[in-house]
């Protein structure tokens, strides 16, 4: 089976495929510090959990916005496992024409979600992931990676205002407020995050149909969005179509079968 490991700034999303079949996930705090021996326990101690060994492992594929982290999935694979190991880079075979002005400053898994949007959904498309940082990507109708949109992630905007404020509380997310017009301190800072991120998102989805000329009932433009968070804001979001919390491990599943 193929394992897949997004490492992301704060989470890291593990799945194992067999192969284009998802047969676990697994979501866990991203440690920049881990070693391969650290990450070789933590992975048993998860797939035993779900009925795996680590041994049934036969290549690992990772895509990472925390470079030292890549060394250490690397060592796992190769030194550990002994097993092909897999990273994404702007070298490697995507199908993706990838304008950006410097394609190598794209991060990888703006990249790996874009793969997995053209596979699944089709281009052109507009992809957001709600993570630690937020991105709003575009690929045209011909697979042309055009850039996108970068803004603050929902929790790390709640966590600045948070701590550079006397008397206001953090508060759970996931408890939408009633109404956008709040009764109450903490539904005040839910009403704002919530459907004023959901509006920034739809305004930036807006801009971005123009840019293109996606714009009208004969557009055959998808908007595909992922990320963990996802689910808070997207429901109360009236431009995207598609939720896919896998996106991101389901693009590194293609790349692999593209580049073995």
């Amino acid at each position: 089976m193929l394992m897949a490991a997004d490492v992301g700034n704060t989470q890291t999303v593990v799945g194992l495929f067999d192969g284009e079949e998802l047969r676990g996930r697994w979501r866990l705090a991203t440690e920049a510090h881990r070693t391969a021996d650290e990450l070789a326990v933590v992975f048993t101690g998860m797939l035993n959990l779900r009925g795996f060994g680590l041994g049934e492992v036969e290549a690992l594929i990772s895509s990472s916005v925390v470079p030292g982290l890549t060394r250490s999935y690397k060592n796992l694979a190769e030194e550990i496992l002994g097993v092909p190991f897999y990273t994404v880079t702007s070298r490697m075979k995507t199908g993706i024409d990838n304008r950006y002005d410097d394609p190598e400053s794209v991060g990888a898994d703006r990249i790996v979600n874009a793969v997995a949007t053209g596979h699944y959904y089709g281009f052109p498309a507009i992809i957001v992931d709600i993570g630690t940082a937020t991105t709003v990507e575009a690929v045209n109708a011909e697979g042309r990676y055009l850039g996108g949109a970068i803004l603050t992630g929902l929790n790390v905007a709640l966590d600045a205002l948070v701590s550079h404020t006397a008397k206001l509380p953090s508060v759970d997310l996931e408890d939408a407020p009633p109404r956008a017009i709040a009764t109450n301190t903490p539904d005040s800072i839910r009403s704002g995050f919530i459907y004023g991120y959901a509006g920034a998102i739809d305004a930036l989805i807006r801009r971005f149909r123009a840019e293109l000329g996606e714009v009208g009932p004969t557009s055959d433009l998808r908007v595909v969005a992922t990320g963990g968070p996802a689910p808070t804001i997207v429901r109360h979001c009236r431009e995207i179509e598609d939720l896919d919390l896998d996106l991101t491990l389901k693009g590194l599943c293609v790349l692999y079968e593209m580049n073995v």
